[in-house]
């Protein structure tokens, strides 16, 4: 041996690391039965596989808050059951039928009815409250840095909350017209549709479908409400900001929608298209003003949910 073998020996044994771990390497990185792959991730991690969509649903189902909601939706509609029946109405006439006068005409007519006084509030509220609080909720438990550290990649992080959130949200809007159908049909009985206005009469299975398309209608409008929510989610640490900063969009949205001086421009507002759904219970229906609506609703919510990812990949996540 000679003598330069032997220093390197020496150095060897004093550093406790073979020649093989210079520069910081482990000799057996990327090799079979390493325990570690290629690019250095540990073995058997996938990044595809972290944070599974039903773990999701089933952590945000155990929320009180999620309960609560559900629990007021579904209630809703039999409370304003028993509001009409307990109520003896006005007694005065009117010159023009409000789709409130028409509540009692029937199923549809109620269904209709409660859509139209939850749509501009309640259901606000429950998409704000399942998008806003979705990040910021893990940010104010600390939870938050230990998903990431998991490691879930950010990303995937992101849009798996993403789609459990707007699932949440769509099962809000979606369940409380139909459990207005099925209530009012068990209270009001199963009649043809009286239109609002004119009062003309709509058979019942002609509306049907078009409800249908209401009720799709009124989530895609509420698809501004939850990007802003899941953007304010990202960017506070207060899940309380992030869905009252979205309802303030609304509350602004319909203030400024009620400035007639602003003309053509309100049209770009949020909430102007809101309740153009009402076209498509007429006697002939008309969708122009819903498919304005959606191209309004899915550009904002395209372009919020955009900034969204691009702040949370940048944000230091102290929390």
């Amino acid at each position: 041996m000679s003598d330069t073998d032997g220093a390197r020996g020496t150095v060897t044994g004093a550093t406790g690391e073979s020649p093989g771990r210079e520069n910081g390497v482990p000799d057996n990185a990327g090799t079979p039965g390493s325990g570690g792959t290629e690019n250095g991730s540990a073995r058997g991690y996938a990044p595809g596989r972290t944070l599974p969509l039903a773990v999701e649903i089933v952590r945000q189902f155990k929320r009180r808050r999620t309960l609560v909601m559900f629990g007021l939706l579904l209630a809703l509609p039999w409370i304003l059951v028993i509001a009409f029946k307990v109520g003896a109405g006005s007694g005065q006439p009117t010159t023009t039928l409000r789709i409130s006068d028409l509540a009692t005409e029937g199923g549809l007519n109620f269904a209709a009815f409660a859509l139209s006084v939850s749509a501009s509030f309640l259901l606000v509220v429950a998409v704000a409250l399942f998008c806003g609080d979705t990040v910021a909720g893990e940010a104010s438990w600390s939870s938050l840095r230990y998903l990431l550290a998991a490691p879930i990649p950010r990303d995937r992080l992101l849009r798996q909350k993403l789609i459990v959130a707007m699932g949440y949200s769509a099962a809000a809007v979606i369940c409380l017209p139909v459990m207005a159908l099925l209530a009012g049909t068990l209270a009001f009985g199963w009649n043809d549709v009286r239109v609002p206005g004119t009062g003309e009469t709509i058979a019942a299975l002609d509306v049907l479908p078009r409800f249908g398309v209401v009720i799709g209608y009124a989530l895609v409008s509420q698809f501004v409400v939850a990007a802003l929510a899941f953007l304010l989610s990202v960017s506070t640490d207060s899940p309380l900001g992030a869905v009252g900063g979205a309802v303030g969009l609304v509350i602004v949205s319909n203030i400024l929608q009620a400035v007639e001086a602003l003309g053509w421009l309100r049209e770009f507002l949020p909430t102007f298209w809101n309740t153009a759904w009402l076209d498509a219970l007429a006697p002939q229906p008309e969708y122009d003003g819903m498919l304005k609506g959606v191209a309004v609703s899915v550009t904002y919510s395209a372009i919020l949910v955009a900034f969204a990812f691009r702040r949370f990949r940048r944000k230091d996540v102290v929390s």
